[in-house]
């Protein structure tokens, strides 16, 4: 089917706008279809235009009475012709239940055959579940009516205006984009709360009730916390009546942002025992939702040119409030986790600008939704802060919001309003840091005297592309303390700027760049720090600095600068002493992967006994019951090469605290079935144990990991043929695989995967195919093999932009590994 096009949507917005939606739908059809009765009142200023519908069956389409003919329906466009200045069109569909997370996803629990129900109208899947003009600059308000099951709980945008006998009516919503319309319906559990006047309700299936009511107290206090961080920040209030958070099944995100109705994966609703940062990840998601209301919601986008708009602000406005409500480790976390994410895709050729010059349609749009838009969008907003003021920047926001509320806005617009409340031309800012691609990189220049003092310190900045201006934090440490730190501004055409305030200074054990964070730019470590870096981190008291050394050496590991040993080296040695669990997990997975795929195979056993090393010294400090405890333990699951402590584990023999819950019991199993200590039998019986959700994953993904013939072979079918498991089972199955302990049983794979792989885009949807294009890549056939034939797939003309861009950027991280192998040893 076509994607709308950025000319095709600014044509229509120029003729068309849209006056109302009224949608009924009846969910009471039977498995497979439901029904839906869209009525749109809007203007028109040419004679002809279109409508996005995808049916599967167009019953009926009537335009001010007068009956259309089922003909004009092509792909998913209903042509519509002989236009007034005022038109009310009628579309009758019955429209398809999915599996895949877009549309109106179905599901049905395993743990008791409850039938449930969530609408995902993102990116361009409103189209799936009613007939509309589906682009984010025709927003209008929308009236929806549901038919359902009368036991049910339906929910929708706006608060219900009645109900009865199994019929649901919502109040009118102030105007929406069409990416933001849902509901939810089914037997869900709620609990509700209200603050400073606004009605808030948390739902998730019955299967899980116990667990949300288990932390329903603290999810409505942050939430309570948000919303008034939120309305101090904006000075506007939130506008859209009450505030729904839904736990939905099999969700594709994180979470959705629909205005009054947030959509949440249900994966949150923690069911075994988590860590702190898995807390904190939580706490960051719903706090980045509840920023969308007022940045993609009350002010949308005009296209998604400007999806930065959107996500940019929502990431950064997320970690500043629940940093400050509650989780004060949140800028670490994203400094270790969030921005490492952001410079790999900004390192790679699929790399574009926060703010791209051009998005010609809404299919590319989705190829956009990275760690460029998110993290690096991000990053440079907590920039620009420190570079305007933070206040100045307030104002900005503020007066944005009000000049565009319930309408649309661009860059120029947001520009405009921090130009005017900062007093700084922001034109030259914008090109640098949101118009060009690309990262900095910050090296220390230091010239250290006979006496042991700094004779001169300089900052050296080289850009892939246009320099941009830095300002910076330069810290001095001694025994892990800072001892002073200085602001150093590293303008457009400086390529070294001397930093004289620190001349004369007694030269530190560590001189940091871009200490405290307040920039976006990888930084280098001069070679003394290099070298104490193994016995100086452990001694560093800042978690963020800490954070900023690990992401440091990990970046110069990717670009073949150091050898991926220094990292290994590292977590043997700072790792069992770090007090921040955010910081265990990500250096526990990046270890790994550098284990796996970075080194040599000779050398990968040697790496994972150093991070199981770790782990197990991690484990013999941790307080019992506690994250660290998790985290080492998981940890070393993951890393070990040895069943037999792994099947005393299962057999109860864990830890003190340590809790032999049902994720950690497949956590076990899964290393288990790997190192081939364990089979489908095993599997089967694991999941007659936890016939949940969750457990029919991890049973899909075990499954996959089983060193057979048969299991590959069976496994290999569901993610390129079965159309009829559903998303999240056909991502978990993609992800047991590919095993580095399997290389020779997976081997004959990796052609078919550059083979099959166009066939695949043409049977799976858009935000499928995204996932399980990446998931599949044969991430751990590190030959120049593998990489010749992803060339021969990205010479095709032909190729879906989705499986492009994962052959593009998994072909890129087989380089850098190639280059870590043979530069590096």
């Amino acid at each position: 089917m076509p994607s709308l096009t950025r000319a095709e949507a600014a044509q229509r917005a120029e003729t068309v706008r849209v006056r109302a939606y009224e949608i009924d739908l009846d969910l009471t059809r039977g498995p497979e279809r439901f029904g839906s009765t869209t009525t749109v009142r809007f203007s028109a200023a040419a004679p002809e235009t279109f409508i996005e519908v995808r049916p599967a069956r167009l019953v009926a389409a009537r335009l001010n009475g007068v009956a259309l003919d089922p003909a004009d329906l092509r792909d998913n466009r209903l042509v519509v012709r002989g236009l007034r200045d005022e038109n009310e069109l009628v579309v009758e569909a019955e429209m398809a239940y999915s599996n895949t997370g877009e549309g109106l996803h179905r599901f049905v629990d395993p743990a008791d055959g409850r039938v449930y129900l969530y609408a995902m109208s993102f990116l361009d899947e409103a189209q799936r579940i009613f007939a509309c003009f589906d682009q984010p600059d025709l927003k209008a308000p929308v009236t929806l009516a549901v038919t359902a099951d009368p036991e049910w709980t339906v929910l929708g945008n706006a608060p219900l205006a009645g109900s009865g006998d199994g019929r649901w009516v919502f109040e009118p919503t102030p105007p929406l984009p069409t990416y933001a319309v849902t509901l939810v319906a089914g037997p869900y559990h709620t609990v509700r709360g209200e603050h400073d006047g606004i009605p808030l309700g948390l739902h998730c299936r019955a299967s899980l009730a116990r667990h949300l009511d288990r932390d329903a107290t603290d999810l409505l206090a942050l939430t309570q916390a948000c919303f008034d961080r939120f309305h101090d920040l904006f000075d506007f209030r939130y506008p859209f009546g009450k505030y729904d958070q839904a736990f939905v099944p099999e969700f594709n995100a994180g979470a959705m942002e629909n205005p009054g109705l947030v959509t949440l994966r249900d994966d949150y609703v923690f069911r075994s025992a988590v860590t702190a940062a898995q807390r904190e990840r939580r706490a960051t998601t719903i706090a980045h939702e509840m920023a969308h209301m007022w940045f993609g919601d009350l002010v949308t986008m005009r296209w998604w040119d400007d999806l930065w708009l959107n996500e940019s602000f929502a990431e950064y406005l997320g970690v500043r409030v629940v940093a400050e409500c509650g989780y004060p480790g949140a800028w670490t976390t994203f400094a270790v986790r969030d921005k490492a994410w952001g410079y790999a895709a900004d390192q790679r050729p699929s790399s574009h600008p926060v703010a791209p010059a051009d998005v010609p349609d809404a299919a590319q749009a989705l190829l956009h939704f990275d760690g460029i838009s998110y993290a690096k969008g991000a990053a440079a907003l907590r920039q620009l802060a420190a570079w305007v003021g933070d206040r100045a920047f307030l104002a900005g926001l503020r007066e944005y919001v009000a000049a565009h509320a319930y309408g649309n806005a661009t860059l120029a617009d947001l520009l405009h309003r921090l130009a005017a409340a900062s007093g700084r031309d922001l034109d030259a800012w914008a090109t640098a840091w949101l118009r060009t691609s690309g990262v900095d990189t910050l090296i220390p220049v230091l010239d250290v005297d006979p006496d042991g003092r700094y004779a001169s310190v300089a900052v050296e900045r080289t850009s892939p592309a246009v320099p941009r201006p830095h300002r910076i934090g330069v810290g001095l440490y001694d025994a892990g303390a800072r001892r002073r730190r200085v602001e150093v501004d590293v303008g457009v055409a400086d390529g070294r700027v001397q930093v004289p305030a620190l001349a004369g200074e007694p030269a530190a054990d560590l001189l940091l760049l871009n200490d405290g964070d307040l920039t976006y730019a990888k930084v280098r470590l001069d070679v003394r720090a290099w070298e104490r870096l193994p016995a100086l981190l452990p001694t560093v008291e800042d978690p963020l600095t800490r954070a900023l050394l690990w992401l440091a050496v990990w970046d110069a590991v990717r670009d073949a600068e150091r050898p991926a040993s220094d990292f290994i080296t590292l977590v043997r040695a700072a790792l069992p002493t770090e007090a921040e669990v955010g910081i265990v997990e990500q250096v526990l997975g990046q270890a790994r992967d550098l284990a796996d795929r970075y080194l040599a195979p000779p050398g990968r056993p040697a790496a994972l006994g150093a991070i199981a090393e770790a782990c197990d010294r991690v484990l013999a400090s941790a307080e019992p019951g506690g994250s660290h405890q998790l985290a080492a333990a998981r940890g070393l699951i993951s890393a070990t090469t040895d069943p037999d402590p792994l099947l005393a584990w299962r057999d109860g023999a864990v830890p003190s605290g340590l809790a032999l819950d049902a994720e950690l019991r497949w956590r076990i199993l899964y290393r288990l079935v790997v190192l081939g200590a364990a089979g489908p039998d095993a599997v089967d019986a694991e999941l007659a144990a936890d016939r949940t959700a969750a457990g029919r994953e991890w049973a899909a993904r075990c499954q996959a990991a089983v060193p057979s013939p048969d299991a590959k072979a069976r496994a290999w079918r569901t993610i390129t043929e079965d159309l009829s498991v559903s998303n999240r089972i056909v991502l978990a199955t993609a992800e047991g695989f590919w095993q580095p302990e399997q290389a020779e049983l997976c081997a004959p794979y990796v052609e078919r995967y550059f083979a099959e792989l166009p066939v695949v885009a043409t049977r799976r949807t858009a935000m499928v195919l995204e996932r399980l294009a990446e998931a599949a890549f044969p991430r751990f056939a590190v030959t120049e093999r593998t990489r010749e034939a992803a060339w021969a797939l990205l010479a095709r003309d032909d190729l879906d932009p989705t499986v492009r861009r994962a052959v593009t950027d998994g072909d890129d991280e087989l380089g850098r590994a190639l280059a870590a192998r043979t530069r590096m040893t």
